[in-house]
């Protein structure tokens, strides 16, 4: 949906009032004000439907997630501490293309500590994360894998299947269940580094168990 600049007369009470509930609802005044008339005009907003997106995603967190303050309305992160010494944290952050059209948005994993040693195993993680994407769904993608790993972050791409028609609840319990299952992966994985073969195969068992009850989205 096309976003263009219009001159509104408005009396001064409806502007204080606009502001005061955009302040409280994270949000512009603009972003306020389009969403309030597409409401009236029964018309589906790049916002609303991000804003359903979410909700979607947020119905399959449970108690490990904590919902992180949202920079904007296009953007949902939350974190995860990780049942391992000094309780390290995992931020995950999904940020929503507004077309929806092809590439749905970006998910970053930042795993936050200091300690160079665990960047190091949560860097070691990711590769064998990618290695089982790629073996599973690389050659559904024309340009290559869309995801890198750099220092404790690793950044995924999504993007709809082009003959699926997916709805708002589709894209964020497709983009929930990858969260929940890569923070398992995550969990897993550091409980089993005495031993990496073992760590590396429930990753995998976990991954093939996840493929097995369908991708929605890629």
């Amino acid at each position: 949906m096309a976003k263009s600049v219009y001159s509104l007369v408005l009396d001064d009470d409806v502007v204080h009032a606009v502001d005061k509930l955009a302040v409280k609802m994270n949000t512009s005044r603009s972003s306020l004000i389009n969403s309030i008339l597409a409401q009236k005009l029964e018309l589906n907003t790049p916002e609303m439907r991000m804003k359903e997106i979410f909700a979607a995603m947020q119905s399959l967190m449970d108690s490990r997630f904590q919902l992180v303050e949202q920079p904007s309305e296009s953007m949902l992160s939350v974190k995860s501490l990780l049942r391992y010494k000094y309780r390290p944290t995992v931020r995950y952050s999904v940020e929503l293309a507004r077309d929806f059209g092809g590439k749905v948005g970006r998910l970053k994993v930042q795993f936050r500590t200091t300690s160079e040693s665990l960047i190091a195993i949560f860097d070691s993680f990711f590769k064998l994360w990618v290695s089982l994407e790629k073996s599973n769904l690389a050659h559904l993608f024309d340009g290559g894998f869309p995801c890198s790993i750099s220092q404790g972050r690793f950044t995924r791409d999504f993007y709809s299947p082009k003959q699926e028609s997916l709805s708002d609840e589709d894209i964020g319990t497709a983009i929930g269940r990858y969260i929940d299952l890569l923070d398992s992966c995550i969990q897993q994985y550091f409980e089993n580094l005495s031993d990496p073969q073992r760590a590396a195969r429930r990753t995998e068992q976990t991954y093939n168990k996840y493929l097995s009850q369908g991708v929605l989205i890629l």
